[in-house]
């Protein structure tokens, strides 16, 4: 293949049994792992994995929290230092299942002699109830969600954005768009690189058979909308409180920047309704999760980014 793959892992305070779990994986699909750590308070047990014979990888130890973008950052730089040509971004809590690299990479060839890629993503399983993942749209109404019963001969569904963690991405694409935005910090950092590409005449898109694990929050929650007979379930994640103030801020300040459309800007602030309504007024702690809220809206109505805690 011609394809030379990193996988970039950011870590921060990772259960070290289940960064085991993934760096195993990575290491059976023959694919050379870089851990970017951002000071994490077990790190000792973290360099210790890193020089163990089944998962011999690379670390990067950052010396403060820099947030996810700049990690993502890092990550790019090193692999374009040692001749690398694609980075696999992958978050400490995911879990690629047997042949996922092999298949985002051929997906990525057949995509790529067709036009401008993106990225190519793998679809995933929650890790709470195992249900499989589904790609989007932005729709007039809402977010469409894209299913793999549609996916296209190639088994891959065209995505407007796809979460970062799993997402095979090739240096000559972000020589083009751009660098993750580190001021972000965290949330919506692969939102806003995948809407500027879309804006620079990119295309993205999920891969069927490429599948990982992967967890979304710290609970995840099936609600029923319309009631249990007719309704349609859905699994909503639950994070700590000050996930909140950077959903809810980084949506502001993306809302403010050109290369965010109309069309998902009106999806994203439904969600940001149906997330104010559920964890602020419905599922505690009730009072931290919209106190972070409120101030994550005022600091982006204000301009204010970068790491707030």
């Amino acid at each position: 293949m011609n394809e030379r793959v990193l996988a970039v892992v950011v870590s921060y305070n990772p259960q070290v049994e289940a960064l085991k779990i993934l760096l195993r994986s990575l290491a059976e699909q023959q694919v050379p792992t870089l851990v970017v750590d951002n000071a994490s308070n077990n790190i000792a047990e973290i360099e210790r994995l890193s020089h163990t014979h089944e998962s011999e990888v690379m670390l990067h130890r950052q010396s403060a929290n820099s947030g996810l973008g700049a990690a993502h950052n890092v990550g790019i730089g090193l692999a374009r230092e040692k001749g690398f040509s694609h980075v696999l971004l992958l978050d400490q809590d995911s879990v690629p299942l047997s042949g996922m690299v092999e298949e985002l990479e051929q997906a990525m060839r057949l995509k790529s002699a067709l036009g401008k890629v993106s990225a190519v993503g793998a679809t995933y399983l929650n890790a709470d109830n195992g249900a499989e993942s589904f790609f989007v749209r932005f729709g007039w109404l809402k977010f469409q969600r894209q299913y793999c019963g549609n996916r296209d001969a190639d088994g891959c569904i065209e995505a407007d954005f796809l979460i970062s963690s799993g997402s095979l991405i090739a240096l000559e694409a972000l020589d083009h768009i751009g660098l993750m935005d580190e001021k972000l910090f965290i949330d919506h950092v692969d939102t806003e690189w995948f809407l500027r590409a879309r804006n620079r005449g990119y295309r993205a898109f999920g891969v069927c058979n490429a599948v990982m694990q992967h967890g979304l929050g710290n609970t995840t929650h099936q609600i029923n909308f319309g009631g249990n007979k007719f309704g349609r379930q859905r699994n909503v994640p639950q994070h700590q409180p000050f996930r909140y103030y950077y959903i809810f801020r980084n949506s502001i300040l993306l809302y403010k920047r050109r290369d965010a459309s109309l069309l998902w800007k009106w999806n994203d602030f439904q969600r940001l309704i149906m997330i104010a309504l559920m964890f602020g007024l419905f599922r505690g702690p009730r009072r931290e999760n919209a106190q972070m809220m409120i101030k994550g809206i005022i600091d982006g109505l204000r301009g204010i980014s970068g790491k707030a805690f």
